[in-house]
């Protein structure tokens, strides 16, 4: 059988440099790091580095490649789906077409910022930047945005799609826990979760919920195309039992032994696929965020759209219908 040859994707390595490609490096911030996310960091033998990010403008924009921000811009930062095993923030990546949308259809965003976090792995490959790596590298990230080019936290908008979404909810949470720790920065405006992956263990599987009933309408499998491989290369040193316990990595889980509130949440808009496998922990993510925060909770629902949709063009009217919803909102 006749094969392809390998293509090297990009990655957390080098900037994969290209026609209209802006991309650049972001310093790490250890002095950002405390509390747990400290301890998990050294548990997981994880240490902060230099990643790159990518800016990407509206078409027809003349603002200059991480220009200083203007007094009250907004800005679109965000954080690419993959299961956290695969996928970039490169702006010819299948997750740009979300970034790509979003600054098409709302007026008072101008550009958006994608971090090429460090994306998990293990064996049969090499083991490495299980969590918190990503976390760690979305920390500096925000900051990047913050206090180098100087955009008020409160006009940040962090989009996150599936393991996105994930990672989104993880850097709101420790920006929120830990306000007030020396150089921090506050929390953003708002975040924007797609589709997001927020029970990474299995309490939201069963014959008679999403995960099955929806694997004939979905691309993804809640066992199949790498799943477990995806959990297990995350996960790393910290078990499965983080998967049922930790808010940082399910905040949807249903195991009674998990802690979780969301105040002092910015105002969300959560999206779900209808007719996706992780819709019922989707809804259980919602309806927690509800409780605690009230009408600064926006769901919106696609009857018939499959996971993460917003990355695929062909995807309308659901697409389009999404992404003006998404700008009235901002």
């Amino acid at each position: 059988m006749d094969v392809g040859p390998i293509i090297a994707l990009p990655n957390h390595k080098a900037i994969a440099h290209g026609r209209n490609v802006n991309g650049l490096w972001i310093d790490p911030v250890p002095e950002l790091v405390t509390g747990k996310l400290e301890t998990w960091m050294k548990a997981a033998s994880v240490i902060p580095i230099r990643i790159p990010g990518y800016w990407m403008h509206k078409d027809g924009s003349a603002i200059e490649v991480g220009a200083l921000a203007a007094p009250k811009e907004k800005v679109l930062y965000h954080l690419h789906g993959g299961a956290y095993i695969r996928l970039s923030a490169h702006p010819s990546d299948v997750t740009a077409n979300i970034a790509r949308g979003i600054i098409q259809h709302t007026d008072t965003i101008h550009r958006s910022f994608a971090l090429e976090y460090r994306l998990s792995s293990s064996k049969p490959f090499e083991t490495d930047a299980p969590f918190p790596a990503a976390l760690i590298d979305a920390l500096a990230g925000y900051n990047y945005l913050v206090n180098v080019v100087g955009f008020a936290p409160a006009d940040i908008v962090i989009v996150g799609d599936s393991a996105g979404g994930n990672l989104t909810h993880a850097l709101t949470r420790y920006l929120v826990e830990y306000q007030g720790h020396s150089g921090l920065p506050p929390p953003p405006g708002s975040i924007i979760l797609l589709s997001p992956w927020v029970d990474l263990g299995v309490s939201h599987e069963g014959p008679m919920k999403s995960s099955h009933k929806f694997i004939n309408s979905d691309y993804i499998h809640p066992s199949k195309g790498g799943v477990n491989y995806a959990k297990d290369s995350f996960l790393g040193p910290h078990g499965l039992g983080a998967a049922v316990r930790n808010p940082y990595i399910s905040p949807a889980s249903l195991d009674p032994t998990l802690m979780i509130n969301f105040k002092g949440f910015p105002r969300t808009f959560i999206v779900a696929g209808g007719a996706e496998v992780l819709y019922d922990q989707i809804i259980t993510l919602r309806d927690r965020m509800v409780k605690d925060l009230g009408d600064q909770v926006t769901f919106y629902e696609a009857k018939d759209a499959i996971h993460d949709y917003l990355v695929f063009r062909w995807h309308d009217p659901e697409r389009t219908d999404t992404l003006k919803a998404i700008a009235k909102w901002v």
